[in-house]
């Protein structure tokens, strides 16, 4: 191995006492492979067997926590106890090849197809519809309603931990049900829920305290707890990188292992006029945590190169996406010294050599700008 890269495989030690081999994550990605009944299909746990063999550790796709959460077709489901089984089977395909296993714990909220939950009824923090084509007006939860949601991510969190995961990652990010309630955009609440900024930001907090409360009760060894959030959004109004700071100073305050920012390129700056523009988002949530919690990056990092780069900002975990799907063997390839040989397009003939299962691979080829495509015959 090239000693640059050294970096890359100190081991960490999470503030729950959890232990990675290195600093690389895989990134968590929806694959739409699950089965009919919601359940983790062979494919799945083949396809994350593939990726689970360098990186330190693996973040699941999202898992919903309610009925009226799931957010994809073949989105396996972590919201009743008879899935345990299904979770603990992807869990164990994981961490047999050396990764942590964490999964990632959701809700869709406005962002659920309606054909995919009960009677069609799409929920969110307010009756205000997504800002996209057709998208459904949600019904707005009702006090109680919020309440069963949060004790349901406990819930689901509880699964996690007796299907044998190392963690979870409550996801606050992507436009989904967590992020909703903290955006002034879905959030037009006038209660205790929403309003101000400081009561927006109730629900994710109170989803925060729910699964550290779990993980205290039910958890017999280390176990983390990661949330994943969006710096800002492109609606007005909508959440502004001066709202994440305030989000992520109180998150810090809770003890969390990790905060994952959801970017598509790491080094995106700021939508909006806040801070210095030649600070990247990364940069400026780094800076207003600190050292209390620590922060890990993702987005468009391909080559070994790019990733070293990534490092030297002071993030001490990165997450792989795309790039893991197009080269299973990222990691491995580095630490053998060879980085010169990492694919970082993906051919249209590679789906079997690739262990992709074949909803996965249809939405690859056919979500145009997604992935980048090798033109090769």
């Amino acid at each position: 191995m090239n000693p640059k890269y050294q970096p890359f495989f100190d081991t960490f030690r999470f503030r729950s006492g959890v232990e990675v081999k290195n600093r690389l994550v895989m990134a968590p990605m929806t694959t739409y492979s699950g089965n009919p009944d919601d359940t983790v299909s062979k494919g799945e746990l083949t396809y994350y067997a593939r990726r689970s063999r360098g990186v330190g550790m693996v973040i699941t796709a999202c898992t919903y926590v309610t009925a009226n959460g799931k957010g994809f077709p073949g989105e396996f489901a972590g919201d009743r106890d008879e899935m345990i089984p299904s979770l603990r089977s992807l869990a164990t395909a994981i961490k047999e090849q050396g990764a942590k296993a964490v999964l990632q714990i959701f809700h869709a909220g406005r962002m659920s197809p309606p054909e995919l939950v009960p009677h069609g009824k799409t929920v969110s923090a307010s009756a205000v519809a997504a800002e996209q084509q057709g998208a459904p007006v949600p019904s707005e939860l009702t006090d109680g309603e919020i309440q069963d949601i949060i004790k349901a991510f406990g819930e689901t969190t509880r699964r996690a931990i007796e299907a044998g995961y190392d963690g979870v990652e409550i996801h606050g990010a992507n436009g989904y049900l967590v992020q909703q309630f903290f955006s002034p955009h879905a959030n037009r609440r006038n209660d205790h829920w929403g309003g101000s900024l400081e009561k927006r930001m109730r629900f994710p907090l109170a989803v925060v305290d729910e699964v550290k409360r779990v993980v205290a009760a039910h958890a017999k060894q280390p176990f983390l707890i990661g949330y994943r959030f969006s710096p800002e959004e492109a609606e007005t109004p909508g959440i502004t990188m001066a709202d994440t700071l305030v989000l992520t100073d109180a998150l810090a305050q809770k003890e969390l292992d990790y905060l994952h920012v959801s970017l598509m390129n790491f080094w995106s700056t700021p939508r909006s006029a806040e801070g210095t523009r030649s600070e990247t988002r990364l940069e400026l949530i780094q800076k207003q945590v600190a050292s209390r919690v620590p922060v890990m990056g993702v987005g468009s990092i391909r080559t070994a190169d790019e990733a070293l780069q990534a490092f030297a900002t002071g993030v001490p975990l990165l997450a792989l996406g795309r790039e893991l799907i197009i080269e299973p063997e990222w990691v491995e390839k580095v630490q053998n010294g060879q980085e010169a040989d990492i694919q970082v397009e993906i051919d249209k003939n590679d789906q079997a050599r690739l262990d992709i299962p074949d909803p996965l691979w249809h939405a690859i080829l056919h979500t145009p700008g997604w992935f980048p495509i090798s033109q090769k015959v």
